[in-house]
């Protein structure tokens, strides 16, 4: 994909992130929204058609072709999966070189079986996300003449999982609830770093999968927004926000939730990373029309789209359903422990000094998936609920 259509997609990430609510949490992906938008502006007109050139950041003259290019290269990622539907009323006629610039295999039709055909919808979006997503996100009506739709799924397992341990954060909105939280340490403290905005200072943290995806976590400094947190790890993403890696920070409270110390060591590792973050499910609906120049969408009863076909066609709704989920992702183990007081003697001495950074993210904080090469931003959102710990797995003494 061209490096002006990977701008483009994080552009409309970016502005996005400034106006989606996150108070319960949330997730979106602009990369889903996109290829809809390049094509219903190849065959929009008028003022809808510079509209959503404006909201798209690229003329509409070659959004489809952008967003054919796209949609195939996202599909050629291992664990990632995009795909366009449309459907459109027996009785519509579309324009044949509108219909012959979509991805083959596109189209279908309904009738006026509104419930059979909502079925097959639904079950359309399901088989595209794996089950992520259950049903399309808007329902037909009477009067739906086409509904055009994208899909966009993504898989990956961490290339070293993490361990599921009990978090119980002392502090914060998450004070006083038990948490599954996931611990790992890396010798790679480039993974982590720190950088300063206008709104103040962010941690991100890179956890790579194993199929060229990676996802960033992203903590911000306490009364920071949602919108800005996101859109600092945007700027992180495109690499035109300054960051200071791990391994350049000096000792001490260095940024939000990151600490770096010297503490005694087996080994002579020079610099080690502990990472203690949450598992998480965060599931959200958004109405697209509910800011309809955010994504350039006509919403008055005029004919905006003189190259799809010649019935007049206005938007009537246009909505996005998005998951995210974050675990240790892979990491499967039984374990039995037992543990025994012995008498015994004074602990050894460890002959090696490591510098430690700590990161713990026990407060809600922003995460954001892309490829790997390129930086192609994919879902983005806020986690406010993480999941709490199995019941089953405390103790009575753990819960008081």
């Amino acid at each position: 994909m061209s490096d002006g259509g990977i701008r483009a997609v994080n552009g409309l990430t970016a502005r996005w992130a400034r106006t989606v609510a996150a108070d319960d949490g949330t997730a979106f992906s602009a990369a889903g929204v996109w290829p809809l938008l390049a094509f219903l502006a190849d065959g929009a007109g008028g003022h809808a058609r510079a509209e959503l050139s404006e909201a798209l950041g690229v003329p509409a003259d070659v959004a489809a072709s952008v967003a054919r290019t796209l949609l195939a290269e996202l599909a050629s990622v291992t664990g990632l999966d995009a795909a366009l539907g449309l459907w459109t009323h027996q009785s519509l006629r579309l324009r044949d070189d509108w219909r012959a610039g979509l991805p083959a295999g596109t189209q279908g039709t309904f009738g006026d079986d509104l419930i059979t055909a909502q079925e097959r919808l639904d079950a359309w979006a399901a088989e595209r996300t794996g089950g992520l997503v259950e049903r399309m996100p808007l329902r037909l009506t009477r009067d739906a003449r086409l509904v055009l739709a994208s899909a966009l799924s993504l898989r990956t397992e961490w290339r070293r999982p993490f361990t599921e341990t009990p978090l119980r954060p002392e502090h914060g909105p998450w004070r006083g609830r038990t948490l599954l939280g996931l611990f790992r340490r890396s010798v790679r403290p480039d993974r982590v770093g720190v950088a300063a905005t206008p709104g103040g200072h962010v941690t991100a943290l890179t956890v790579p999968g194993d199929n060229g995806i990676d996802i960033h976590l992203v903590l911000g400094d306490e009364g920071m927004t949602p919108g800005q947190v996101i859109t600092a790890g945007v700027g992180l993403v495109e690499r035109t926000l300054p960051f200071t890696e791990g391994g350049r920070l000096p000792l001490g409270h260095v940024g939000p939730g990151l600490h770096v110390e010297q503490r005694p060591s087996a080994t002579p590792e020079p610099l080690a990373l502990d990472v203690r973050t949450v598992a998480y499910e965060v599931r959200a609906d958004h109405d697209l029309l509910a800011d309809p120049h955010l994504f350039g969408l006509p919403t008055t009863p005029n004919a905006h789209f003189p190259g799809i076909t010649g019935t007049p066609l206005t938007i009537g709704a246009a909505r996005q359903s998005a998951v995210a989920r974050f675990s240790a992702r892979g990491f499967q183990a039984g374990a039995v422990t037992a543990a025994a007081a012995t008498p015994g003697a004074a602990p050894p001495r460890l002959p090696h000094t490591t510098t430690v950074l700590t990161l713990t993210y026990d407060r809600p904080f922003a995460f954001l998936t892309t490829t790997h090469t390129p930086r192609l931003l994919l879902t983005s959102g806020w986690v406010t609920s993480p999941t709490p710990y199995p019941a089953m797995h405390l103790s009575p003494a753990n819960t008081s």
